[in-house]
Protein backbone atom coordinates (compact mmCIF):
# COMPACT_ATOMS: atom_id res chain seq x y z
CA UNK A 1 0.00 0.00 0.00
CA UNK A 2 1.58 3.29 -1.25
CA UNK A 3 2.19 5.89 1.85
CA UNK A 4 -0.02 8.71 2.58
CA UNK A 5 1.92 11.68 0.10
CA UNK A 6 0.72 14.61 2.17
CA UNK A 7 2.82 12.83 5.28
CA UNK A 8 6.02 12.80 3.31
CA UNK A 9 5.92 16.15 1.71
CA UNK A 10 6.84 20.15 3.26
CA UNK A 11 6.79 22.77 0.84
CA UNK A 12 3.15 24.32 -0.27
CA UNK A 13 3.93 22.94 -3.83
CA UNK A 14 4.31 19.48 -2.64
CA UNK A 15 1.36 19.30 -0.52
CA UNK A 16 -0.75 20.56 -3.72
CA UNK A 17 0.74 17.61 -5.58
CA UNK A 18 0.03 14.80 -2.86
CA UNK A 19 -3.62 16.67 -2.40
CA UNK A 20 -4.19 15.87 -6.38
CA UNK A 21 -2.30 12.89 -6.27
CA UNK A 22 -4.81 11.57 -3.49
CA UNK A 23 -7.94 12.89 -4.83
CA UNK A 24 -6.94 10.95 -8.26
CA UNK A 25 -6.29 7.79 -6.56
CA UNK A 26 -9.58 8.16 -4.46
CA UNK A 27 -11.28 8.62 -8.29
CA UNK A 28 -12.54 11.96 -7.51
CA UNK A 29 -14.06 13.42 -11.37
CA UNK A 30 -12.54 16.75 -10.12
CA UNK A 31 -9.54 15.57 -9.75
CA UNK A 32 -8.96 14.05 -13.17
CA UNK A 33 -10.40 17.16 -14.36
CA UNK A 34 -8.29 19.53 -12.78
CA UNK A 35 -4.91 17.25 -13.69
CA UNK A 36 -6.42 17.39 -17.76
CA UNK A 37 -6.63 21.58 -17.37
CA UNK A 38 -3.09 21.98 -15.47
CA UNK A 39 -1.15 20.28 -18.01
CA UNK A 40 -2.59 19.75 -21.07
CA UNK A 41 -1.19 23.05 -23.12
CA UNK A 42 1.87 21.87 -22.15
CA UNK A 43 1.76 18.58 -22.88
CA UNK A 44 0.51 19.46 -26.31
CA UNK A 45 3.64 21.61 -26.91
CA UNK A 46 5.94 18.67 -26.17
CA UNK A 47 3.55 16.13 -28.85
CA UNK A 48 3.88 18.43 -31.30
CA UNK A 49 8.09 18.18 -31.38
CA UNK A 50 7.78 14.95 -32.07
CA UNK A 51 4.29 14.36 -34.32
CA UNK A 52 4.37 17.83 -35.51
CA UNK A 53 0.56 17.51 -36.51
CA UNK A 54 -1.38 19.29 -34.29
CA UNK A 55 -4.25 16.84 -34.44
CA UNK A 56 -1.86 13.96 -33.96
CA UNK A 57 -0.60 15.95 -30.99
CA UNK A 58 -3.72 16.52 -29.48
CA UNK A 59 -4.70 12.14 -30.15
CA UNK A 60 -1.13 11.76 -28.61
CA UNK A 61 -2.01 13.81 -25.15
CA UNK A 62 -5.23 12.14 -25.19
CA UNK A 63 -4.08 8.73 -25.31
CA UNK A 64 -1.16 9.54 -22.73
CA UNK A 65 -3.76 10.85 -20.22
CA UNK A 66 -5.81 7.34 -20.68
CA UNK A 67 -2.26 5.44 -20.19
CA UNK A 68 -1.89 7.41 -17.11
CA UNK A 69 -5.25 7.44 -15.15
CA UNK A 70 -5.34 3.44 -15.86
CA UNK A 71 -1.66 3.28 -14.19
CA UNK A 72 -2.06 5.55 -11.23
CA UNK A 73 -1.89 2.39 -9.06
CA UNK A 74 1.86 2.44 -10.23
CA UNK A 75 3.26 5.91 -9.71
CA UNK A 76 5.23 5.66 -6.53
CA UNK A 77 5.30 9.60 -6.01
CA UNK A 78 9.02 9.55 -6.76
CA UNK A 79 8.51 12.32 -9.50
CA UNK A 80 6.30 14.90 -10.19
CA UNK A 81 3.28 14.44 -11.63
CA UNK A 82 3.88 16.83 -14.65
CA UNK A 83 7.56 15.05 -15.25
CA UNK A 84 5.90 11.95 -15.15
CA UNK A 85 2.96 12.70 -17.41
CA UNK A 86 5.52 14.23 -19.82
CA UNK A 87 7.46 10.79 -19.81
CA UNK A 88 4.27 8.90 -20.79
CA UNK A 89 3.64 11.60 -23.60
CA UNK A 90 6.98 11.20 -25.10
CA UNK A 91 6.24 7.45 -25.07
CA UNK A 92 2.84 8.22 -26.62
CA UNK A 93 4.32 10.52 -29.48
CA UNK A 94 6.94 7.68 -30.53
CA UNK A 95 4.61 4.53 -30.26
CA UNK A 96 2.14 6.63 -33.00
CA UNK A 97 5.23 7.48 -35.02
CA UNK A 98 5.83 3.87 -34.93
CA UNK A 99 2.39 2.91 -35.94
CA UNK A 100 2.78 4.76 -39.61
CA UNK A 101 3.06 3.34 -42.32
CA UNK A 102 5.93 5.64 -43.37
CA UNK A 103 7.54 6.21 -46.90
CA UNK A 104 11.36 5.66 -47.01
CA UNK A 105 13.24 8.01 -44.87
CA UNK A 106 15.32 10.99 -47.26
CA UNK A 107 19.04 10.76 -46.81
CA UNK A 108 20.68 12.64 -44.49
CA UNK A 109 23.83 13.17 -46.83
CA UNK A 110 22.79 15.85 -48.61
CA UNK A 111 22.77 17.86 -45.14
CA UNK A 112 25.82 16.93 -44.09
CA UNK A 113 29.44 18.99 -44.38
CA UNK A 114 31.19 18.20 -47.82
CA UNK A 115 34.87 16.92 -47.73
CA UNK A 116 37.23 17.19 -50.63
CA UNK A 117 39.24 13.86 -51.76
CA UNK A 118 42.24 15.45 -49.37
CA UNK A 119 40.05 15.13 -46.46
CA UNK A 120 40.20 18.82 -46.46
CA UNK A 121 36.16 20.38 -45.93
CA UNK A 122 34.41 21.50 -49.45
CA UNK A 123 33.18 24.73 -47.44
CA UNK A 124 35.60 26.31 -44.51
CA UNK A 125 33.24 26.84 -41.74
CA UNK A 126 33.03 30.42 -40.31
CA UNK A 127 32.05 31.80 -36.64
CA UNK A 128 28.86 32.44 -35.98
CA UNK A 129 27.85 36.25 -35.44
CA UNK A 130 26.39 35.86 -31.70
CA UNK A 131 27.05 31.93 -30.08
CA UNK A 132 24.96 29.06 -30.90
CA UNK A 133 23.69 29.33 -27.33
CA UNK A 134 23.00 32.94 -27.40
CA UNK A 135 21.02 32.95 -30.92
CA UNK A 136 19.04 30.05 -29.82
CA UNK A 137 18.04 32.30 -26.42
CA UNK A 138 16.57 35.20 -28.56
CA UNK A 139 12.83 34.77 -29.28
CA UNK A 140 13.09 35.44 -32.88
CA UNK A 141 15.08 32.95 -34.06
CA UNK A 142 13.93 30.04 -31.82
CA UNK A 143 11.06 29.22 -34.64
CA UNK A 144 13.97 29.59 -37.03
CA UNK A 145 16.19 26.79 -34.98
CA UNK A 146 12.24 24.37 -35.02
CA UNK A 147 12.18 25.05 -38.91
CA UNK A 148 15.42 23.58 -39.42
CA UNK A 149 14.79 21.05 -37.02
CA UNK A 150 11.68 20.03 -38.74
CA UNK A 151 14.08 19.72 -42.34
CA UNK A 152 16.34 16.99 -40.59
CA UNK A 153 15.18 13.38 -41.69
CA UNK A 154 12.43 11.58 -39.08
CA UNK A 155 15.19 9.12 -37.34
CA UNK A 156 17.89 12.08 -36.74
CA UNK A 157 15.15 14.62 -35.61
CA UNK A 158 13.88 12.26 -33.26
CA UNK A 159 17.64 11.72 -31.38
CA UNK A 160 18.06 15.18 -31.36
CA UNK A 161 14.75 15.77 -29.33
CA UNK A 162 15.41 13.20 -27.48
CA UNK A 163 19.03 13.87 -26.15
CA UNK A 164 19.48 17.65 -26.58
CA UNK A 165 15.50 18.93 -26.32
CA UNK A 166 14.46 16.49 -24.08
CA UNK A 167 18.05 15.76 -22.37
CA UNK A 168 17.76 11.95 -22.10
CA UNK A 169 20.71 10.03 -21.89
CA UNK A 170 22.11 8.09 -24.62
CA UNK A 171 20.63 4.52 -23.16
CA UNK A 172 17.00 5.94 -22.45
CA UNK A 173 17.29 7.45 -26.04
CA UNK A 174 17.95 3.75 -27.31
CA UNK A 175 15.75 2.31 -25.08
CA UNK A 176 12.55 4.48 -26.49
CA UNK A 177 13.64 4.72 -30.09
CA UNK A 178 14.16 0.61 -30.19
CA UNK A 179 17.72 0.94 -31.46
CA UNK A 180 21.56 0.62 -29.73
CA UNK A 181 23.50 3.11 -27.84
CA UNK A 182 25.61 2.91 -30.68
CA UNK A 183 23.21 4.08 -33.16
CA UNK A 184 21.94 7.09 -30.99
CA UNK A 185 25.28 8.33 -31.06
CA UNK A 186 26.32 8.39 -34.64
CA UNK A 187 22.57 9.92 -35.55
CA UNK A 188 22.90 12.48 -33.16
CA UNK A 189 26.95 13.35 -34.15
CA UNK A 190 25.26 13.20 -37.99
CA UNK A 191 22.15 14.98 -37.13
CA UNK A 192 23.96 17.94 -34.63
CA UNK A 193 26.53 18.40 -38.09
CA UNK A 194 23.36 18.29 -40.28
CA UNK A 195 21.23 21.10 -38.17
CA UNK A 196 24.65 23.18 -37.76
CA UNK A 197 24.80 23.83 -41.62
CA UNK A 198 21.20 24.62 -41.81
CA UNK A 199 21.49 27.50 -39.41
CA UNK A 200 25.23 28.69 -40.85
CA UNK A 201 23.24 30.99 -43.76
CA UNK A 202 21.88 32.41 -40.64
CA UNK A 203 24.25 32.62 -37.65
CA UNK A 204 27.72 33.34 -38.99
CA UNK A 205 28.28 36.87 -39.17
CA UNK A 206 25.44 37.92 -38.03
CA UNK A 207 23.30 36.18 -40.45
CA UNK A 208 24.97 38.32 -43.03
Amino acid sequence: MNPDPSLMVSSPEEREEARLLSALRAGEDSAYEELVRLHTGRLLAVARRFVRNPEDAQDVVQEAFISAFRSLDRFEGTAQLSTWLHRIVVNAALMRLRSRRRAPEESIEELLPKFLENGHAAELSREWGVSGEEAVQQAQTRHMVRQCIERLPESYRLVLILRDIEEMDTEEAAKLMGITANAVKIRLHRARQALRGLLDPHFREGGA
